[in-house]
């Protein structure tokens, strides 16, 4: 069944995938095929709130700086079963109920798929509530300042640029054009693991309109000699976060733009990057970020320009955010009623080192045909040469220089004259090594083709499709492979 569903599955992807970005106009009220997609602003009484978030448990915060901020994010659940954020303020933050509804409503009325929108409030005797729609994929800064596993994509980091900027276009198209604090830490993903910005610093404070940001270094410098923000500091604040992008790291941008100044723009770079983006790409992005962080506000481009100037820029517009960020589809199921083996756990996991470790330990003791072919006297320099590669091959697959492996075992595999699923297995996985998952995906289903009965092409196939972000598929295909690997320890 393996090889079956994933021919199906890959065909599947090919003709079911939509473009990812979208023009700004398509953007209100969640674009033209999606109208009614959002809820509509509601106030919502405290006990509602509180029994959504457990009474304001401590496990359910999911903002980064906890219960001693001055205001707190929990995760909550409603009675109808969507997922909520509450924004839960100090008593002193807003002593003007009138003034708390009244911004609340203002901002409630926007709606759109690049907000993290929002969706209510509660405001009784001294509480102030917000609550907004929950993005289950965390923080830009997480992905990026505190990561876990494999770096952003430049793809996805140029995707999220771009979609912060229609963000702020829509935002300024409805007279909304201040955000407060802007910064990588109100960029959250949602369960498409498309970037949203969040609808919270678009709220005035009860402070006349200013806003206090926590780290000086990062400020417009209008900011420390008026205190307040304009659209044009809002667009300094989106030029740090194009450093951010850039480099994986929060730069201050006084020492960014001397390395501009110097030449010596490479040095902002990414290093994991390093290989995976155009020259001409990375300067224009860091040219866009000097644009921004000019220090005369009037030299800053509008956000009109930005989403102009990004649209030119976006790679791979027809792959899924969530296929970029390597999250796994949420309408799939998260568990699975079997027993995973070792290698099945590696593949759930997409651990693709432990992966490569297994492959290593077993080695071609399952591989019949080419031991086969081995036992042979190497009669003709062709297969001797054949050979050669493999072992080429194999050298290069063991020291992890996985493209020296593709390379060698491609010429293994047009010598034409032995077959070998491992040799298709140690490819599979070097193209899933090298971020190539389609290639990865065809070198499985010919490993099964050649060894239906192999559980490691099975397995293979499902880690391929994780990575493709087809979970359905992947777990169907997992689950052949555990069947397999059963059945052939009980022979």
């Amino acid at each position: 069944m393996g090889a079956r569903c994933s021919k199906f599955s890959f065909c599947w992807f090919h003709s079911h995938l939509k473009p990812s970005v979208l023009e700004s106009s398509d953007l209100e009220n969640g674009g033209k095929s999606d109208r009614n997609a959002f809820p509509s602003f509601t106030e919502f009484s405290f006990e509602q709130l509180r029994a959504a978030t457990s009474g304001f448990s401590s496990d359910n915060i999911v903002s980064e700086h906890g219960e001693k901020a001055p205001n707190v994010v929990y995760k909550g659940k409603l009675d109808n079963d969507r997922w909520i954020a509450v924004k839960r303020f100090n008593r002193l933050a807003w002593p003007d109920s009138r003034q708390f509804l009244e911004e609340a409503r203002t901002v409630g009325s926007l709606r759109s798929e690049r907000l993290a929108n929002l969706i209510g409030c509660c405001c009784e005797a001294e509480e102030r509530l917000l609550v907004a729609e929950f993005m289950p994929h965390e923080t830009l800064a997480k992905h990026l300042f505190h990561r876990e596993s494999q770096p952003m994509k430049w793809a996805m980091r140029l995707r999220v640029a771009l979609y912060l900027a229609q963000a702020l276009e829509y935002c300024g198209s409805k007279g909304r054009a201040l955000y407060h604090d802007l910064n990588a830490y109100r960029i959250l993903f949602d369960k498409d693991g498309n970037p949203r910005l969040s609808c919270f610093g678009l709220m005035k404070n009860s402070r006349d309109g200013k806003s206090y940001s926590t780290n000086l270094a990062f400020t417009p410098p209008e900011y420390l000699r008026t205190g307040r923000v304009t659209p044009e500091s809002v667009v300094y604040s989106f030029g740090t976060l194009l450093l951010d992008l850039l480099s994986g790291k929060h730069i201050p941008p006084s020492h960014a733009l001397d390395l501009i100044r110097g030449k010596n723009f490479l040095m902002l770079m990414d290093s994991a990057l390093e290989g995976h983006f155009s020259k001409d790409d990375g300067t224009e992005l860091v040219r866009l970020a000097s644009r921004c962080l000019q220090y005369e506000a009037r030299e800053r481009p509008n956000a009109k320009s930005l989403v102009t100037a990004l649209m030119s820029l976006q790679k791979e517009t027809e792959v899924p955010s969530y296929v970029l960020m390597g999250i796994r589809e949420e309408t799939a199921s998260s568990t699975l009623p079997l027993s995973l083996t070792p290698f099945g756990e590696a593949c759930l996991r997409m651990d693709l080192t432990a992966i490569h470790e297994i492959l290593e330990k077993i080695g071609y003791k399952d591989d019949e045909g080419i031991a086969n072919e081995l036992s042979f006297q190497m009669w003709t320099n062709q297969m001797q040469e054949t050979l050669n590669s493999k072992k080429h091959g194999d050298a290069a697959f063991r020291a992890k220089d996985f493209a020296t492996a593709i390379d060698c075992y491609t010429q293994f595999i047009d010598g034409g004259t032995m077959v070998s699923p491992t040799v298709y297995a140690r490819r599979c996985l070097s193209y899933l090594m090298s971020d190539m998952p389609q290639e990865a995906l065809g070198d499985a289903m010919q490993a099964q083709v050649v060894s239906p009965d192999w559980s490691t092409a099975s397995y293979l196939q499902a880690a391929c499709l994780f990575s493709l972000g087809m979970e359905t598929d992947a777990q169907e295909t997992l689950k052949d492979g555990t069947h397999l690997e059963a059945k052939r320890n009980k022979n």
